[in-house]
Parts: structure tokens; sequence; C-alpha cells
């Protein structure tokens, strides 16, 4: 693998992230336009981090600060670059970030039914908390959560 690079999402990346995110198998949410991506990098308050090997995009996450707590969204790692270490260099940079600006306490959001995923979170310093159950209402017209 040729050098990772990790660093913020450029507004004109949007389009690239979302074709990430289509790679990687997420699913699909109301969110997933270019114009939210974009509104999540302009934000202050939101980390919205890529990881680029060569010219290409292989990996993202979000990590926003909400004053209470941070929470890390949309980690994705293009299936051809899992296994290599991305997913934590990832996770880590976006902490550092979200610890500069005074967060304590992370969570992170997971798709259950993506073993790929949860294989990843369990093999981290994270905990599962069984205690939780994420309720979610769609505003706007789309498909997703």
């Amino acid at each position: 693998m040729t050098e990772l690079h990790i660093r913020e999402c450029r507004h004109e990346e949007a389009e690239a992230v979302l074709a990430l995110w289509r790679h990687a198998e997420t699913t699909a949410s109301v969110t997933d336009t270019i114009a939210h991506v974009q509104n999540a990098i302009a934000v202050d308050h939101a980390h919205v981090l890529v990881a680029e090997v060569g010219s290409g995009l292989v990996g993202s996450v979000i990590g926003t600060f909400d004053g209470w707590r941070g929470n890390i969204y949309r980690l994705a790692v293009h299936p051809s670059y899992r296994r290599l270490g991305l997913a934590r260099a990832l996770v880590a940079e976006v902490a550092e970030h979200l610890a500069q600006q005074g967060v304590k306490r992370i969570t992170a959001l997971v798709e259950k039914d993506h073993p790929w995923a949860t294989g990843f979170w369990d093999d981290v310093d994270y905990e599962r908390d069984i205690r939780m159950i994420r309720y979610v209402r769609s505003l706007s017209s789309g498909t997703g959560q």
C-alpha cells in the first residue's frame, strides 16, 4: 500500500465520499446527498476526515461534538483496503480532534448487521452498550434512516 494520508475532507469531495460509502456498503440514509455531506464539512463542530492512498479516497469518518459528548458516524473503509489499519487510524485521528474540543466521552453509531463493522469496534477500546437502543425518524422524504 502506498502512503496513507488522513486529512479534513474538502467541500468538492462530497460526491467521492458518497461513492466511497456505497463501495463500503453502508446503509443509505436521507442525508446521503452532496448537500448534506458539504454541510457537515462546513460545520465548525464537525470533523469530516478522509483517508487517502495515492489520489483516491479509501476511508472516511465523521466526528461531531454536540456540547455533551463526541459522536462518531460513517466510519467507512473501501473493502479493498480493509484490515490494513485504516479504520484504526481514522478513529484515532477523529478522537484526537474531539479531545482537542474538550470531549470526555465518545459514542459511535455502528450498523449491527455489518459484521465487519461490529467486529472492528469489538476489537478496539470501545465497549458495546447493550443498555441503549436507537430510535430514528426521518424528517424529509427519501430512503434510509
